[in-house]
């Protein structure tokens, strides 16, 4: 998809259309993930958080980077995620928390992005964060730099990629010792992107399908 295109689509659909929501959200989702959000969202308190889908053109396409996290131990550990994080006192709103946190992690000044408009919010149990999602975009592919303590990796995939079929693909991943579960992923760079950033991505997906 040509990035003039896909901003032109993404402005008219947030603007005038209903967001996809949890269905689409769900399509990406692991085997059990929605009993898991209704059994534990609500019985204490959650963090909040922010992520930015920033797209750029390169050569005529829509891209944007996606992050890959340090292994740790931690819920997250080594998993693919988009530049974002968690909401601090001095953030205006939820939306600067997004532009903070992508400035921090890969380099790229808030002043240089225009936000178009945000996604469904999502849950996420293991970590008990509710995480709102932003989409952004850059008129020129920004400069990018990772911050070496938060990102072990920053790689590039485009919307193309993103919307076909065969990058869909399951597989089994751990999320504990001796636990593994059956989960959809975005084959992206050769990278498997699952649980809540692909189910992020699966409502963007959606509404880049609509006719």
């Amino acid at each position: 998809m040509e990035f003039d295109q896909a901003i032109e689509k993404l402005e008219f659909s947030l603007k005038h259309r209903a967001l996809p929501g949890a269905e689409a959200q769900y399509k990406m989702s692991a085997l059990g993930r929605k009993q898991s959000v209704e059994q534990t969202f609500g019985t204490k308190a959650h963090k909040l958080g922010a992520v930015l889908i920033l797209l750029f053109p390169l050569e005529n396409k829509a891209c944007f980077p996606l992050t890959q996290r340090h292994q740790y131990k931690g819920v997250h550990s080594g998993q693919v995620s988009l530049p974002g994080g968690k909401y601090e006192a001095q953030d205006r709103n939820l939306m600067a928390t997004a532009l903070r946190e992508t400035e921090e992690e890969i380099g790229v000044e808030p002043s240089k992005i225009e936000v178009i408009g945000a996604l469904s919010t999502l849950y996420i149990p293991p970590s008990n964060f509710l995480v709102h999602p932003y989409i952004g975009f850059t008129k020129e592919k920004p400069h990018m730099k990772k911050d070496d303590f938060e990102v072990h990796e920053l790689f590039e995939t485009d919307l193309e990629t993103l919307l076909h079929p065969q990058t869909v693909q399951h597989t089994r991943v751990k999320i504990a010792e001796g636990l593994r579960i059956n989960t959809p992923y975005f084959n992206l760079n050769n990278k498997i992107v699952w649980g809540a950033t692909a189910m992020i991505l699966s409502e963007l997906k959606e509404i880049l399908n609509q006719i």
